[in-house]
């Protein structure tokens, strides 16, 4: 049995019995038959108690349980810390008031029960993060713990980076330090991309899930699923930078277009290339490293290859060094969108024009 039921049933039976009353007592005051009276509110009871139960019961506590859902537990627990405090500064500003002449005594307390309330709770979200970091701190100085680690706020996975990988390997790093936060539809992105027809797409939603798998068994930081949604926004972008922003946290991603969106919004970003490209190698004109040829380059007689990292070498007259580790030295380096190129020459070639 269905809770509407259940409830449609408890209204009937108390607005019936409400009404039958009600009846008899509207038959007694007009000197009428009562049960005339007391059948007909009866059967309107009932049939208001059918109808309209649900809509102040059950529907209201539903709506109100699924709000609650979506809140975040910080701001949760200062809104009720906000409205406790303005009902006991109502309590205690309701003392005077009631000895103010009728009907002051009787208006004024309940008018600043509400206010109060209100008040408390929109002092305490508003400045939630402010007052929560004040009470860590106490807590911190309290103790004279000088080795506790501040407090690091999480940080929100996009789906791009989880098919991407590389974060399983930072985060075992301990360069992410705080919780790592997977929001349900990043998930179900995730799961529609490994369903899908096409075998390219399928085999990348396939990975996204293994890494997140990964990541919640080799990660030195915790993962967590969450089940937060943003209604009325039907893009996952535009959830996950919304969610950020309530959060307060920072958005890892290797999306260029997500990270100028995040960026034009005040929300943090941790980019994976950005990360990568500025851990490359650096080498200065002059120094010397081993590289292998591994193909023509676009200009002639230039050879290209590639350090362990992913940085492209491009190495003049190196046309005839294919297929062989060779020893080159630095000529420039060139810092362009998509990373870092090294230009270069083979020592033997150097040794000719010095």
């Amino acid at each position: 049995m269905s809770t509407d039921f259940i409830s449609r049933i408890i209204g009937m039976i108390l607005f019936s019995v409400g009404g039958l009353f009600l009846g008899a007592r509207l038959a007694e005051v007009s000197n009428s038959p009562p049960y005339i009276y007391a059948t007909t509110f009866f059967l309107v009871g009932a049939l208001a108690g059918l109808v309209l139960t649900p809509y102040i019961s059950v529907k209201p506590l539903r709506s109100l349980r699924h709000g609650l859902r979506h809140v975040p537990l910080q701001q949760l627990i200062a809104g009720t810390i906000g409205l406790v405090i303005g009902l006991v500064i109502a309590a205690l500003l309701a003392i005077p008031l009631s000895l103010l002449p009728i009907p002051l005594n009787q208006i004024l307390p309940f008018v600043g029960t509400i206010l109060f309330s209100y008040l408390g709770i929109a002092a305490m979200t508003m400045r939630q993060q402010e007052v929560f970091n004040f009470i860590r701190g106490y807590r911190a100085s309290s103790k004279e713990s000088k080795s506790t680690a501040p407090n690091v706020p999480p940080v929100l996975l996009d789906t791009s980076v989880i098919i991407d990988g590389r974060i399983a390997d930072i985060s075992r790093t301990g360069f992410i330090s705080g919780e790592m936060l997977v929001p349900n539809f990043i998930l179900n992105e995730l799961q529609h991309i490994a369903d899908s027809s096409d075998a390219l797409r399928r085999n990348r939603g396939r990975r996204g899930l293994d890494v997140l798998h990964r990541l919640q068994e080799e990660s030195i930081t915790p993962v967590r699923i969450i089940d937060m949604d943003v209604e009325d926004v039907r893009e996952v972008d535009d959830k996950l930078v919304f969610l950020a922003k309530q959060l307060h946290c920072a958005i890892v991603t290797n999306d260029y277009n997500l990270n100028r969106v995040a960026e034009l919004q005040g929300v943090p970003v941790l980019n994976i290339n950005e990360l990568a490209n500025a851990v490359k190698a650096v080498y200065l004109p002059g120094e010397a490293f081993v590289v292998n040829v591994i193909q023509e380059g676009k200009e002639s007689d230039q050879g290209v290859g590639y350090l362990d990292d992913g940085t492209m070498v491009v190495v003049e007259s190196g046309r005839s060094y294919i297929n062989s580790h060779t020893e080159v030295v630095v000529t420039k380096m060139l810092q362009t969108t998509a990373g870092r190129m090294i230009f270069a020459r083979p020592v033997e070639e150097s040794k000719k024009w010095s």
